[in-house]
């Protein structure tokens, strides 16, 4: 209704204007309208269903399959996994099988959520970072990787399981780790080539640290059954106890002369470490200087790295030296010499470098004999 003052709409159970605040007058009352009886229908509702007196209609069939009354069993219900529980990843380093939901791989602790592309151009792929206290388990024991700087392996071995290691890698133990030796074959040969003669071993239950006095990265390198990889000198941390040792010649070498005096080098040591799992699988662990980077070589394919910068290689990987230098004058080794001395690498297989290396010893004199090699003279 409306205001009979300002003529504002009200609402109809309204006192007053809510706009002139003036009194609403009631409104006036409908003239009564004569009400017309409307006569009973001659069926009337009862008192009581039983009273109904029409016939009652049947009701309509129900469908055979029926809604059950309860729920199956829940152990004939269909189990239905969710995809982060079943969903599964490669881990780029190991190539192990690994859950989808794990920010590290279990076989090497290398870290699965990788942003950015795995290789450069030149087919170069860094190794994947490790967040500090990885973890990597082999057999009933785990290798926690502690620090990134100077990282160290601390590992918590089962009573079962054993480990062999150089001594002066050892950074702590628990007092109840046992320590053996563990002896190696060609024992004048290794110490004539500045190789340990000796291996400690070591058994749980306990925990037990190594660590290299230099800055790099710690590379856990899981090995599967029939596995083997070549690593060069000093490179070696520790490997549990289903990974053989061997070693040997590389067959690398150069002599060179000054005066009277000869001498022989060897640019990626006369001898070189490998590692196998023969039956079970098994974890080693390297050390590197600098950053890692990993390439895998195709049949025939060839790179040359720096002999000193070598980490390992696969066994199907075939090296020898190579030499460039200038065609004209200059052509006679000497200074000249010391920066075109190369290893060449032939595929295929995975070879690894390190980006912190070592001057080559002997590179700076005049060499007068070597093994086999190619050259390139511009």
């Amino acid at each position: 209704m409306f205001c009979g003052n300002c003529g504002s709409p009200v609402a109809d159970n309204a006192n007053f204007c809510g706009r002139c605040g003036g009194k609403v007058a009631a409104p006036a009352a409908a003239p009564q309208q004569p009400v017309h009886q409307v006569p009973a229908p001659v069926y009337q509702q009862p008192a009581s269903p039983s009273a109904w007196q029409q016939p009652v209609q049947q009701p309509m069939p129900q469908p055979v399959y029926q809604q059950p009354a309860s729920p199956p069993p829940a152990q004939h219900q269909p189990v239905v996994s969710s995809p982060a529980s079943t969903a599964t990843a490669m881990c780029q380093w190991c190539h192990a099988q690994v859950d989808a939901g794990q920010l590290s791989c279990p076989m090497c602790g290398a870290t699965l959520k990788i942003s950015g592309p795995m290789r450069d151009r030149a087919g170069w792929s860094k190794v994947p970072g490790r967040k500090d206290m990885a973890k990597i388990q082999f057999g009933n024991s785990f290798c926690q990787i502690e620090g990134a700087y100077v990282p160290v392996a601390d590992m918590k071995l089962a009573p079962e399981d054993k480990i062999y290691f150089t001594h002066h890698v050892l950074l702590w133990k628990d007092p109840q780790v046992n320590v053996t030796v563990m002896s190696l074959k060609g024992g004048w040969k290794r110490l004539f080539a500045g190789l340990p003669l000796i291996m400690t071993e070591a058994q749980g239950p306990g925990h037990i640290a190594f660590s290299k006095d230099d800055p790099g990265e710690l590379l856990p390198i899981p090995l599967q059954p029939g596995q083997a990889i070549d690593v060069r000198e000093h490179l070696f941390l520790t490997a549990t106890n289903s990974v053989t040792y061997d070693w040997f010649q590389t067959n690398i070498w150069f002599k060179t002369r000054s005066g009277d005096e000869t001498e022989t080098y060897y640019p990626v040591g006369m001898f070189m470490d490998r590692f196998m799992a023969p039956q079970t699988p098994g974890l080693l662990l390297l050390h590197a200087g600098g950053n890692v980077f990993v390439r895998e070589l195709a049949q025939n394919e060839t790179i040359l790295v720096k002999p000193t910068a070598l980490i390992f290689k696969d066994p199907t990987v075939q090296m020898h030296l190579h030499f460039e230098h200038p065609s004209s004058f200059f052509s006679s080794w000497g200074s000249w010499g010391n920066r075109y001395l190369w290893l060449r690498l032939l595929g295929p297989g995975r070879v690894a470098i390190q980006s912190v290396f070592e001057r080559i010893e002997g590179e700076s004199r005049n060499m007068t004999n070597y093994s086999y090699a190619t050259e390139m003279r511009w």
